[in-house]
């Protein structure tokens, strides 16, 4: 309970309390639970006062001093707070619904479980405030600082926070759903799991945020700035990124699903497993704000290809892939695999890059696109059909799709072609089946009866040959 020689001496008015407060710096009032509903403390002094339980509700406490104050429990209802400094106070559990608060320092302060609701508050200072727990509900906001505020699972879903700073707030697990956070500053705050989904974010800044696993569906975020942010397994199905910057962003697992991408600035970013259906994605610019523009219209590309225009050794890994590459196929018993090794061996010997693979694994859908992928990176492709099994249904992958491929087939003399092989001696890039009796004679003939007739058929085959 409030002791009734402070309440008495508040009575008398701000200028005599003030002068109070001066000569007695030692004391701390106590006015817990005192009914001080709608009285004038315009610029009072109410430093580490207890004003715990205490009705200040339509009370004037502009410009007031209430550093350190405890306000466990208060209730504020329509209290006019402009101007006043609450730094390190204890508003824990109070009521400031509907009051006013423009240009209040609200920094350091304990205010979790705090109701804000219908609140008008407009250039407050909440820096370092702990607001776990706190309600928004319907509150107003101006020019909010909320710079290394701890507002963790706080919910501020549908508030009005345009321009808000948010610097190296905690908004872990915090409900933002549908607020209007225009040209918010969220720089190197923690978002995690945060709920964004339908809020406006145009022009919102998150440098270096830590956005993983947040739910972003449907936000507005055109032009917003999300350098270096972590996207992380977040959700922004449906959201418009127009214009958006994610120059060096981290997207591991992040989903685009029926996302608007276009324009983006994607410069740097690391992006692994990304889930893109039906995701809008034109005029990526790939290159840095100081490069000649380049763009492209496929984000899991955008590496690669930045890669290719900026790397001389990938250029060469490319160049060395595409000219010096040959696919060898056949089967790994351990009979065949040793003219198999052989083969690799000699290919690797003249200077190839040979690529053997074992079709005496099962046969899959995975597998098949592996082996139409190598081929197509292959300068030829020498496949031995000696006792086939899974070849013919490789080779029915990659014959008639790679045109510019060409086959080598060889075939152990004594041993029959399989019934299907003669299909594939109408097209051109198929070269005439090589027989040889043994891997010694293999060996022996690969340059004049292997490589050269494949080298003369890849020549023939390249694009403007003729």
């Amino acid at each position: 309970m409030a002791k009734e020689e402070h309440v008495a001496r508040l009575e008398q008015g701000v200028e005599a309390w003030n002068a109070w407060r001066d000569e007695n710096p030692d004391v701390n009032p106590d006015l817990s639970e005192a009914n001080l509903c709608q009285a004038d403390l315009r610029g009072a002094n109410l430093n580490v006062a207890n004003l715990s339980g205490t009705n200040l509700c339509k009370s004037d406490l502009s410009q007031a001093r209430l550093l350190g104050a405890h306000m466990y429990n208060a209730s504020l209802v329509g209290a006019n707070l402009s101007g006043a400094s609450l730094r390190d106070a204890n508003l824990y559990r109070a009521d400031l619904s509907q009051s006013y608060l423009c240009g209040t320092n609200l920094s350091a302060t304990e205010l979790g479980r705090t109701k804000f609701n219908s609140t008008i508050l407009d250039e407050v200072d909440f820096r370092k405030a702990d607001l776990r727990g706190a309600v928004f509900k319907k509150a107003i906001f101006g020019r909010v600082l909320f710079w290394e505020a701890d507002l963790s699972g706080l919910n501020l879903s549908h508030a009005d926070l345009r321009g808000a700073i948010f610097l190296r707030a905690n908004l872990s697990n915090a409900n933002l759903s549908h607020a209007r956070l225009q040209k918010a500053d969220f720089g190197y705050a923690q978002l995690k799991a945060a709920n964004l989904c339908g809020a406006n974010l145009i022009e919102a800044d998150f440098t270096e945020a830590d956005l993983r696993a947040a739910n972003l569906t449907n936000a507005s975020l055109g032009r917003a700035i999300l350098r270096r942010a972590d996207l992380s397994e977040a959700d922004l199905t449906s959201a418009n990124l127009t214009e958006a910057t994610l120059t060096k962003a981290v997207l591991i697992g992040t989903t685009f699903t029926k996302a608007n991408l276009t324009g983006c600035l994607i410069y740097g970013i690391s992006a692994w497993g990304l889930k893109t259906d039906g995701v809008v994605q034109q005029n990526l610019i790939i290159t840095g704000r100081d490069e000649p523009e380049i763009t492209v219209d496929n984000i899991e590309v955008a590496q690669f290809v930045y890669l290719l225009l900026h790397n001389h050794k990938i250029r060469d890994v490319i160049d060395t892939i595409t000219s010096k590459a040959v696919l060898i196929l056949g089967r790994f018993t351990e009979e065949r695999k040793v003219v198999l090794d052989a083969l690799r061996e000699e290919l690797r010997r003249r200077d190839y890059l040979p690529i053997l693979f074992d079709f005496d694994k099962p046969a899959s859908r995975d597998i098949t696109e592996t082996i139409s992928l190598l081929a197509r990176m292959a300068r030829f492709v020498v496949a031995d059909i000696t006792d086939a099994r899974s070849i013919p249904q490789e080779l029915s992958v990659i014959v008639p799709d790679l045109p510019s491929v060409p086959v080598q087939p060889l075939l152990l003399e004594g041993s029959g072609e399989y019934g299907m092989f003669e299909h594939f001696r109408r097209y051109p890039w198929v070269l005439p089946l090589h027989r040889y009796e043994t891997q010694d004679q293999l060996i022996a003939e690969i340059g004049e009866r292997v490589i050269e007739p494949a080298e003369r058929r890849a020549i023939e085959l390249r694009p403007g040959a003729n």
